[in-house]
Formats: structure tokens, sequence, C-alpha cells
């Protein structure tokens, strides 16, 4: 625990003016972000007498060891500073709101030919006009179903529309009534997109016009006597109504606005939001946070408005914001969200009226969820809590291992082997600290040469990063034989393969997974020690976990001996028995298996073992798609597309001239040489076929073509059952 005045500015060193400053620890990492009218008043507060400060403000500047700022000339400037390093940081002792769910959106793509309606999670695009946040995915499905009738709108997937365009037939919706049909050219593009922009009319709350223009409508069918028209504009009607009634009008004069409300105790808060555009209520959404420093209601809701609009411009700000308290001094946050929006914003409290019920609304809804939170967390922390000490009992360790690593080697037959390194913090996977290892010091099959290496790396990083810090002492580190050659330098750095996956680092998505994972790695090689960012190996865990039984725990035992380092334990547990083996003891410690303990362990294992075999899979499929072309060095992604769609295949390229490969868009002559002598020096493979069929299809029919060194899928590897049984 820092001493603050050991680190405190010398007097005059702060200057008085708007800044943003950030505290650090002894690692270098931000664990505090704050902005200020005056430097010099706001930092004096934290060098007072101890006693007097609030309980988490001293834990803050007793952990922390530096305390730097940046001057900027206006607080407008500082809030913009504040939140964009609070995002950058993720400073741990700042008030950080935890997102309840992702929420959906329904989205109608302007930004396309024919505007497709869907519902959408995530980032907005550009070009896209969103309308929600909605609490389930099902309540836009049904909203959507009913107004199909009356705007009869595309929904379908690209691939749906690509293959009903060249069919020439029409979905089941394009049938019954539910779509206009324009993949068939029932509908030209512009009127398809004037219907789309209706239906966002519509969706934005301009619907008594429409309404007003179909009861004429219907009125007229039937003075003309056209009862089945009528019927159906009628039937239209009655659609529209039901979808409006599902967001009755709260605010009677059409109000664009949203309304944020607290409920807070010591300890946490929940915030709730309703989104109001046309005078109903078009979205709900919420988030609970830990008050890890002291603040006030104003405060609160201040970051409350940093992470609603620290990313929206334009109409995603709202005329106007209600608030249960305003924060202090409250004009810059109201000039901030000024230029987001690009026009005025009020921001205020609601004294009366229909405004003032709706807050009382969404008040309470707050104070339900922060009552549901803590209910649940309630359980969960004492479920953590008891089986990170029953743990800790069966280990014989000091203390709770507050942090844990696993490590799981994972290939098939031997190819593509690969590790995994997952992290567990109090109990709970931290994913953006998950690492991934290529085993790089020998070829074949050997679990055991494999986590001993896989350790070796890890804790070696470790150490380097500790020297880096200046952690050690005069004479102390890497002896000679440990410091590492430049190539390894460079391959444990996480430098990106061909295949765009980090070793060692593993910048990139987590194990080389596709979108439906998500668990994207955010810490890059690119960062440095110095910016407060968190550094990939600098923290040590208090417990190791492998995968595997005595060996491999003897092994990681070997590798940290080897390395000196004495303060971390290790732990391995075998897939049979569920059995924890310790290093240098001959019989397992058995938990018993209602213990919370090995319940955490066994998920911890388990995660590992999913992140190393996705990596895995992932690698493999990589190199299984591989071909002539991707050997051929300086050839892009895109220019090799361009080459195959001029020549049709790889076959024809091959035997194509230097100057007809020249006539590709942006292929030179040396390029065109290049691919040639590729090409030329490329066994061709055999002919593809069909496994479905047992069709043999030719190049020319534009199957692909692979070559010896990047062999495609074998057309019968067993069955799926027994190649899962051949991965590790």
């Amino acid at each position: 625990m820092a001493d603050p005045s050991s680190y405190r500015p010398r007097p005059g060193e702060i200057p008085d003016s708007p800044g943003v400053y950030r505290f650090r620890d002894e690692h270098r990492r931000v664990i505090y972000v704050g902005k200020a009218k005056s430097l010099r008043q706001r930092l004096a507060n934290y060098f007072q007498d101890l006693a007097n400060l609030h309980p988490r403000t001293r834990t803050m500047v007793t952990t922390a060891a530096s305390v730097e700022w940046t001057v900027v000339s206006t607080e407008v400037e500082a809030l913009q500073l504040e939140y964009s390093w609070i995002k950058e940081y993720d400073p741990r002792f700042n008030v950080k709101y935890r997102d309840d769910k992702s929420y959906p959106y329904l989205a109608v793509t302007m930004n396309e030919e024919f505007p497709r309606v869907q519902v959408m999670r995530g980032h907005k695009k550009k070009g896209v006009r969103y309308f929600g946040p909605y609490g389930h995915a099902w309540a836009i499905r049904d909203t959507v179903d009913l107004l199909l009738r009356v705007f009869p709108v595309r929904t379908c997937s690209a691939g749906v529309f690509k293959n009903a365009a060249r069919t020439g037939r029409p979905c089941l919706l394009g049938y019954i009534g539910k779509c206009s049909a324009p993949c068939v050219g029932r509908i030209t593009p512009d009127d398809h997109w004037d219907l789309a922009d209706e239906f966002c009319d519509f969706m934005a709350g301009r619907t008594g016009t429409y309404l007003r223009r179909l009861e004429r409508q219907m009125a007229d069918a039937a003075e003309e006597m056209e009862y089945e028209r009528a019927a159906r504009l009628r039937d239209d009607i009655g659609a529209l109504r039901k979808a409006m009634e599902k967001s009755a009008v709260v605010l009677a004069d059409a109000t664009d606005a949203d309304l944020i409300a607290v409920a807070e105790d010591e300890l946490e808060a929940a915030v709730q939001i309703f989104h109001v555009r046309g005078g109903r209520v078009r979205g709900q959404r919420g988030w609970v946070t830990d008050k890890v420093e002291e603040i006030t209601t104003g405060a609160l809701v201040e970051h409350a408005l940093q992470q609603l609009y620290g990313e929206e411009s334009g109409d995603a700000v709202p005329k106007e914001v209600l608030v249960p308290a305003l924060p202090d001094p409250v004009e810059p946050v109201q000039q901030w969200l000024t230029e987001r929006r690009g026009s005025g914003v009020s921001l205020r409290i609601p004294q009366r009226g229909d405004k003032k019920a709706l807050m009382e609304t969404v008040q309470r809804n707050a104070q339900q969820a922060l009552v549901l939170h803590k209910t649940k967390r309630a359980s969960d922390l004492t479920t953590r809590s008891r089986a990170l000490e029953e743990i800790a009992e069966a280990l014989d360790l000091d203390s709770a291992p507050l942090r844990v690593e696993c490590y799981d080697i994972s290939h098939l037959q031997g190819d593509d082997v690969v590790a995994s390194m997952v992290v567990f913090e109090d109990g709970l996977a931290r994913k953006s600290e998950y690492r991934r290892f290529q085993i790089k010091g020998f070829e074949g099959q050997d679990d055991v040469r494999s986590m001993h290496e896989v350790i070796t790396r890890r804790f070696r990083r470790y150490l380097a990063e500790k020297e880096k810090t200046g952690e050690w002492a005069d004479g102390e580190g890497l002896t000679d034989g440990e410091q590492r050659t430049d190539d390894e330098q460079r391959t444990d750095g996480g430098q990106r393969t061909d295949g765009g996956a980090g070793t060692d680092g593993g910048a990139g998505t987590a194990g080389g997974a596709g979108p439906d994972d998500g668990e994207a790695l955010t810490h890059g090689p690119a960062l440095k020690d110095e910016d407060g960012r968190p550094k990939r190996f600098a923290y040590p865990p208090q417990l190791v976990v492998v995968d595997g039984g005595q060996p491999q725990v003897a092994a990681a035992q070997r590798a940290l001996d080897e390395l000196g380092i004495d303060d971390v334990a290790v732990c391995g547990l075998a897939k049979r028995l569920e059995e924890v083996w310790l290093p240098r003891e001959d019989d397992p410690v058995v938990l018993p298996r209602t213990s919370e303990g090995l319940y955490l362990l066994q998920r911890v294992r388990d995660e590992a073992h999913r992140f190393a075999i996705t990596y895995q899979r992932a690698k493999r499929a990589k190199r299984f798609r591989a071909g002539p072309l991707d050997e051929v060095p300086g050839l892009g992604e895109t220019r090799k597309q361009a080459l195959i769609k001029h020549f049709g295949s790889v076959k024809r390229l091959r035997s194509a001239t230097i100057d007809q490969i020249c006539e590709v868009p942006g292929i030179g002559r040396k390029t065109a040489e290049t691919v040639a002598a590729a090409l030329a020096g490329a066994t061709p493979a055999g002919p593809a076929v069909n496994t479905a069929t047992g069709e043999i299809m030719d190049d020319e029919d534009g199957a692909p073509e692979t070559t010896a060194d990047a062999p495609g899928e074998p057309v019968s590897a067993g069955t799926p059952d027994e190649r899962r049984g051949q991965e590790r």
C-alpha cells in the first residue's frame, strides 16, 4: 500500500486550469480518470489526511503510485477527454456501467438498393435507421409481422434475395402479400425505397396522417362498391392500430425525449432509460454499476449520459433529456450534448405533469432492477467466494486464488498444435485476458513438451515485463541463458501470421473463432508499457491450472522452477476421474462431487478446452482453404479475386501468358511474372469430388483448386464422431 505523500506533486506544479487527471498504480496501469474545472483544487482534495477521505477514495489513493494530468481549454473538452480515456483504459476505480444485455433494435437498411427490415444488435452502422431498443427480439418480430401487411418491405437475407432473383420465384412472404417481391421485379427500386421510407415514418411516430389517408381510401372504395378492396384496407387499418397499441401514448405533445432514472445504495446503482419518440415509449434499457468511488447522483447521471450518447450523433440524441439530478456543473454537459446532436438539447429535471409522472415510472423500474440485481449477485458472490475458499483449502494455499490461469493443448493427430490460456478473476471469466499460442519448439504430438513450452513462454514474458517496470533489484532478471533472441521476441510478441492469428499475444478474435463467438482479444501487440493500458503478460496468477494429470503438472512446475518463480501454485485437473493433481505428489487430491471448488475448476478447464479447440479448428480450416495464389508474395486478397474473376479458375490462370495476366486491372508486369512463376512451380491438384454425390467436378466449372502443399479437405476422413474423437 503506497503512501500518497510519496507521489504528491510539489506546490505550484499543478496548474489552476481545466483538465483531466490519471492515477496510475505501481505497474503503470491507469486505475482512475477524472476531470476538473481546476486541476489544482481537485487534486489537492486527494492528498489530505487519509482519515478524512471516503473509504473508497482512500483505497484508490493508497493503491496509486503516481498521478499525471493533461490541461485542456474548456470543461467540454475535459468531458470529452475523460470519456475517451475511460473507454480506452478501463480504470478499475471509475464508475463503469455494465449493460445487462445486448439490446436488439429494429433496423431498416436505407443504404441498400432494396432496403431490408431486420433485427440488429451491436454497433450502429451508417445509413441504417434504427428504432428501439426493444426488451426482446420477439417484440420486434411481432410488430414487423403486423406492419408487413401494410408496408410489404423486404425482410430476407442477401443469400435468399439472390437465390430468388436467380430462380425468378419469390419466397413465401412474396406469395402471401407480406413482401413486395423486389427480387423478381414486382416493384421498382425507387418504389420499394419509398415504401421503406413510409415504414420508417410510421415507426418514427408519424402515424396520424397515414391512418387518415387509409381511412379515406377505404371510404372511397366503399362508395365505388369495391368491397373487397375496402375490406383489405379495413384490415390494414386494424393491423396498424394493433401495432400502435404495443407502444401506448405517454406524452400527449408528440415529445422526443429520453428519461433517465437512478436507484442507488451505498455500494451499487441501477440506471433505467426510457426512449420516448413521438410521445410513445419506443425503447427501454438498463445498467448496473458498482460505486467504486465516492459519487453523487448528479455524477452518476453524468456518467450515464456519457455511456448513452458517447458514440451517438444527430437525431440519436433527443431534443430533451429528463434526469433525476443535474450534473455539477451542468453547462459543459449540456453543451456537449448540443454538439453531438447538432442543435439545442434541454437537460432538466421534470417538475410537474405527464413528464414527472413518467419519470416516477422509470424510477420504479430502476428500483426494481437494483433489487433484482442484488438478489442475484448475493447468491453469486457467496457461491464464488465459497468455491475460491475450498480451492485454497484443498491445495493448501495461503489465500484464495483471485486470479486463476488455465492452459490446454489442442491438436488433430499431431497437426496444428496450439494452446490456450484463459483467465478467471474472482471466479469470473475475464475474456479480454485470454491468449492463444502456436507450438513452435518442435513438431508432432507431445502434450507434455507443449505444456512446458507454453508455461515457459508465458512466464518468461512476465519476467521481462517485471524487468521493464523496474520491479527487479540490481543484478536480478533473466539470466543470459534466458534472454530471448530477436526471433523469439517477434513470435512471442504476437505478430500476425498470414492467417491474422496472433501468437502468444493473440491479437484478433478469440481462438480464431467466427463472429458468433464474439470474444475479441483487445490488448494487441502494439500496446506499450508506458501508455497505461493493461499489458498482456504483466500480472501473475495465484494459481495455474493445466488440463491433464501428473505429467502435465510436472512439466508446468518444471518450467516455473527453471525460471525461478516460486510464488505461483500449480495444479492439474484430469478428465477421467476429475482428480486434482499437485506437483511432486504421488496421490491426487479428490474433491467432493458437490464441491463448489471442483465445479469452478471444471468450468475453468472446460473454458480452456473450448478456447483451444476453437483456435485449432480455425487454423485447420484456413489451411484447407489455402490455394497456390496464397503463396505469391505481395498479392493481396483484392488482386487475387480480380485474377480469378478475369480468368475464371486457377487452371486457366496457370495456362495464361504474362501479357495476358498483365491485362488484369491492378496487375503490373513484375507481379504478373511473380504469379506465373509461382503457379508454374505449384503442383496441380487432383479433380475435386462432390462428397454428396460422388461426382467428379471439372475445374472449368469453377471448382476450387488446391496444391500439394495446401491440400483440400479430404473426401473421406471418417465419420464426424470419429473426427471429433481424434481432436484434443
